[in-house]
């Protein structure tokens, strides 16, 4: 079998709300969703959920190549990029290539995924994710009670710009899942998307503690900050998770090694291959992994195969437009399929009829805002992008 070609697409996932974090908002709730399909002789196609950046270039390591030796041919398109730097969204479309391998070569033998990896358990534990800084405290309280609905027992909520806003809603929430789970204390997360220096964020979470139970906060200062991640867990109880935003093992070596990071997660995006070698890291290291993104298919079925998964992040119920996936959430949990492969189908005509949002929208969660790090007040009236923010931000109220 030889790889012939490839094709680049882009979807949106739609969640009919708006979406955000700490960075800003995508008020209309639309949120771009690109796919990489690799193409072969024998007429298996694979599908990766990832970027499409320097795609060309990346596929040069690839072209005429046996699909089916995924973990040389990732570190193959590793080196093709090494001179730039494989780093960012470069990194992420050697992972969407790399789970298109991974997806044509369990094709080949006609077993899923999670099967051909060794894993055992269909089963993921989920924890429900929405995105939601946005949403209205009614609004909070209805996107919950649906993912309790689907068994979800564990939340993570974005905040990090008012201690006591974030209070008020992770209790909301709280009572949610407690109610659904008949007065079970239930998990609760809380994700600052980087936006707190090391001191914001330990009187922030350490605040948090005095009336909540956190399992862990995510991203409490910038990703790199090994020291700063390290001061953190040492300043509170509450565990530190962090990765997904992190490249490649190089990157993850010094948070690990100065205690920074107490969970470890790895982008979605990123591929299945860089997933696998995390978790190995992190399992000499006695650390659980945990895999992040709005469609983790492909990390799902390789979390059946790790003996240190903790839980995989379950954002939007709903696949993105135009795709199909075999495997559906109960009790708490994602169920993969028996479908040969990822068991991922695009249905390339309904993503092309469907509007996009633009590649590089003016607003949003991916742009950090000016003032990140530096406010001094609480942003009461929730994340937004403009000059004003300025001078009066959010140190807010956790330097009570």
């Amino acid at each position: 079998m030889r790889i012939t070609g490839y094709r680049t697409l882009t979807t949106a996932q739609r969640w009919g709300r708006p979406v955000g974090d700490a960075n800003g908002v995508h008020a209309d709730g639309v949120m771009p969703v690109p796919v990489v399909i690799v193409e072969t002789d024998e007429g298996i196609t694979g599908v990766g959920l990832g970027p499409h950046v320097e795609a060309e270039a990346v596929f040069a390591a690839l072209d005429g190549q046996d699909p089916r030796a995924v973990t040389a041919l990732y570190d193959r398109m590793l080196r093709h990029t090494f001179k730039a730097g494989h780093a960012g969204v470069v990194f992420g479309t050697i992972g969407a290539f790399d789970t298109a391998l991974w997806d044509i070569k369990a094709q080949a033998v006609g077993e899923p995924l999670w099967r051909l990896l060794g894993g055992n358990d269909r089963v993921v534990h989920a924890y429900a994710s929405g995105l939601d800084i946005g949403l209205t405290d009614d609004e909070l309280v209805a996107t919950y009670q649906v993912y309790a609905e689907h068994g979800l027992r564990a939340a993570k909520l974005k905040g990090g710009l008012d201690v006591e806003r974030d209070r008020h809603r992770l209790s909301l929430v709280r009572e949610v899942l407690t109610e659904a789970a008949h007065g079970r204390r239930p998990g609760l997360m809380l994700d600052a998307n980087e936006s707190w220096n090391r001191k914001q964020a330990v009187r922030h979470v350490a605040e948090l503690e005095r009336t909540l139970d956190l399992t862990w906060v995510e991203e409490p200062v910038r990703r790199w900050d090994a020291d700063g991640l390290a001061a953190v867990s040492r300043g509170v109880r509450t565990a530190v998770a962090s990765g997904e935003n992190l490249t490649g093992l190089e990157q993850f070596r010094p948070l690990i090694a100065a205690g920074g990071v107490d969970v470890v997660q790895t982008a979605a995006v990123w591929g299945v291959t860089h997933f696998l070698r995390v978790a190995a890291l992190a399992h000499a290291h006695d650390l659980p992994v945990s895999p992040i993104g709005n469609t983790p298919v492909a990390l799902l079925h390789a979390a059946t195969s790790v003996p240190n998964h903790l839980v995989s992040e379950l954002q939007d119920l709903r696949p993105p437009t135009g795709v199909a996936t075999d495997l559906h959430v109960e009790d708490g949990a994602f169920v993969l399929g028996d479908t040969p492969g990822l068991g991922v189908r695009i249905d390339e005509t309904a993503v092309t009829a469907a509007r996009q949002r633009p590649a590089h929208a003016p607003e949003g969660p991916h742009i950090r805002p000016e003032r990140a790090g530096r406010r001094l007040l609480a942003v009461t009236s929730g994340p937004r992008r403009s000059t004003a923010e300025g001078a009066l931000d959010t140190m807010g109220t956790e330097d009570r």
